[in-house]
């Protein structure tokens, strides 16, 4: 694995994302009208938009990555970018970093905007400091890109990436506490929750946001999403294939 190979895919991937203005629009703009719509929703009711508002920065920042990387890389694979790349002495380790940090670029951009349109705009109350909530988002960000690549490799088209979303996503939604509290589901429930990836990311900014801990209160929250994140990008090695 070799840096000059991976920087200069991911600046590839860069550039053509930048080229495809309709997308590019719909990344930036797209996180603004949803935490906008959240905003209104939770007008009369602060308090309570204080309390899910790092479940919803949470959820939606995974979704957003999620569908930028996993809809990205499937182009890559179905037009033939990917197969022209995987010849020797190119490795799939060189591809996957250099698509991860890519990726991660309009993914960050899209996360900070979520975060800040939510703390600043949409005026939720926060206990913490910005930069360690920022680095609580940034390392799930990373796990949703991860997981966007590795979940396109078992994709043949968009459509087939789309349905991935419900079930990658309603497990965790309903049972990572960002509906119900972890501790108040059923006891059969509160196992395989604590092995969701999700519940450790809204646990940690929850401590952060809510409670004003630090990130060495919440160490062990993000081990699992780093753990989640490498393994992900190994399991992508591992599975990627041309078409």
């Amino acid at each position: 694995m070799t840096f000059s190979r991976s920087s200069a895919l991911a600046i590839r991937v860069g550039r053509e994302i930048v080229r495809d203005r309709r997308s590019l629009g719909l990344i930036f703009m797209v996180p603004l009208v949803v935490m906008a719509l959240v905003g209104f929703s939770f007008a009369e009711k602060p308090d309570t938009l204080d309390r899910v508002a790092p479940a919803l920065i949470s959820v939606f920042a995974l979704l957003f990555t999620f569908v930028l990387t996993g809809i990205s890389f499937l182009r890559e694979r179905t037009q033939g970018t990917l197969e022209r790349l995987l010849v020797p002495p190119v490795s799939r380790g060189d591809i996957l970093i250099g698509y991860l940090f890519g990726f991660l670029v309009f993914a960050t951009l899209q996360s900070v905007i979520i975060l800040l349109f939510t703390l600043f705009v949409v005026d939720v109350s926060y206990e913490g400091d910005l930069w360690q909530i920022f680095a609580v988002l940034m390392l799930l960000t990373v796990f949703g890109v991860n997981l966007g690549i590795f979940a396109s490799t078992f994709a043949r088209n968009e459509f087939q990436v789309v349905q991935f979303i419900p079930l990658l996503f309603a497990p965790q939604i309903f049972l990572s506490g960002v509906v119900i509290a972890v501790e108040e589901l059923p006891g059969y429930f509160q196992g395989p929750a604590e092995v969701l990836p999700l519940t450790h990311a809204v646990r940690a900014l929850r401590e952060i946001m809510l409670r004003g801990e630090s990130l060495g209160d919440v160490t062990s929250e993000l081990a699992v999403l780093a753990a989640y994140a490498i393994g992900l990008l190994v399991a992508a090695s591992l599975t990627v294939r041309r078409t």
